[in-house]
């Protein structure tokens, strides 16, 4: 099948497959995934005490995607995709080639989300004449010390200058690009929500407030706010759980793998490690591990026992009533 119904077809099958695979309890294994997720870079210039990446728990090498296996899996999935996302863990800004990375080999939406720390007047003004079509900044408080209570080694001016850049260089241009700001609420910042809202719609700016992940039990409490829209987890007997029971079934492993900056293709973006290692980009085509016995046993493994796999025991995925 060729031009334009070649997306559609495919997203249509992988919607019934996955559909049919959650009534009948037995994976059926997917055409193609409709989007994708890339990681430029795991090294990230600031310390968040929830992130892998930020706080040093990630175990996994540091490094940089080569611009190479990013064009083979473009070059192997772009007329199926609707969109591949420019981040995983780590600030994909970091990379050295950073911008070649936005120079689209198919018609896909291509999606950055950054800590706004290297939105200078050039970089912004590169961005919004780049083919890049949507742009997320984390911005988690309107004061330097509200914000760098969850974003350490972060600078607050900074970061909002970047984001006043961007809106800047949008209208000196005239570009379509889409600005999202991302507000992280917690502990910390829950009253500063009205402001950031304020500040939203001064730059033209979507917003979008999450609820927070947290990895580490002990610092629950310290995080946790009040609203129960941006609650996770909710106490139980002297402990913390989610909110709601985990569903045995997962769209993502359908439609949304991720790939690590060295070829790893993982099941989602909770597998911040790669811990569950599907394959290797290096060795072998996309498809070749889309399709791989081992990723139609960890299919199968999500509608038996969701809630026994570590990654998934954090994540939001069939929550209801919670902001993520």
């Amino acid at each position: 099948m060729k031009g334009r119904f070649v997306k559609p077809a495919n997203a249509l099958k992988s919607g019934i497959m996955y559909v049919k695979s959650s009534f009948t309890r037995e994976p059926v294994r997917p055409p193609k995934p409709l989007f994708i997720s890339a990681e430029l870079t795991n090294h990230c210039n600031l310390k968040c005490p929830e992130c892998p990446s930020g706080s040093g728990t990630m175990t996994r090498p540091r490094g940089y995607m080569d611009i190479g296996l990013f064009h083979k899996i473009t070059d192997e999935l772009s007329q199926y995709l609707y969109g591949i996302n420019l981040f995983f863990q780590g600030e994909p800004m970091l990379h050295p080639a950073f911008f070649s990375f936005l120079e689209k080999r198919g018609k896909y939406r291509l999606i950055v989300s950054t800590n706004g720390h290297f939105l200078s007047p050039d970089s912004a003004v590169r961005i919004v004449r780049s083919h890049l079509d949507k742009l997320i900044i984390s911005l988690d408080g309107m004061d330097q010390d509200t914000y760098s209570a969850y974003r350490r080694n972060g600078d607050f001016v900074k970061v909002v200058n970047g984001i006043r850049n961007i809106a800047l260089a949008k209208r000196k241009y005239m570009s379509n690009l889409k600005i999202e700001i991302q507000f992280l609420v917690n502990k910390k910042n829950e009253h500063q929500i009205r402001d950031i809202k304020r500040f939203s719609r001064e730059v033209n700016a979507s917003l979008k407030l999450k609820s927070m992940q947290i990895l580490n039990a002990c610092e629950i409490e310290k995080w946790l706010p009040s609203s129960p829209r941006f609650r996770r987890y909710v106490e139980k007997d002297g402990d913390f759980h989610m909110r709601n029971t985990l569903p045995d079934r997962c769209e993502r492993l359908w439609f949304n793998p991720v790939v690590t900056w060295d070829g790893k293709v993982v099941p989602c973006c909770f597998d911040k490690d790669a811990k569950y290692v599907m394959g290797d980009l290096n060795k072998d085509s996309f498809m070749d591990i889309w399709n791989s016995d081992r990723y139609h046993e960890f299919r199968k493994y999500i509608f038996t026992d969701r809630n026994s796999i570590d990654i998934c025991r954090n994540c939001t995925s069939g929550l209801r009533g919670v902001r993520f």
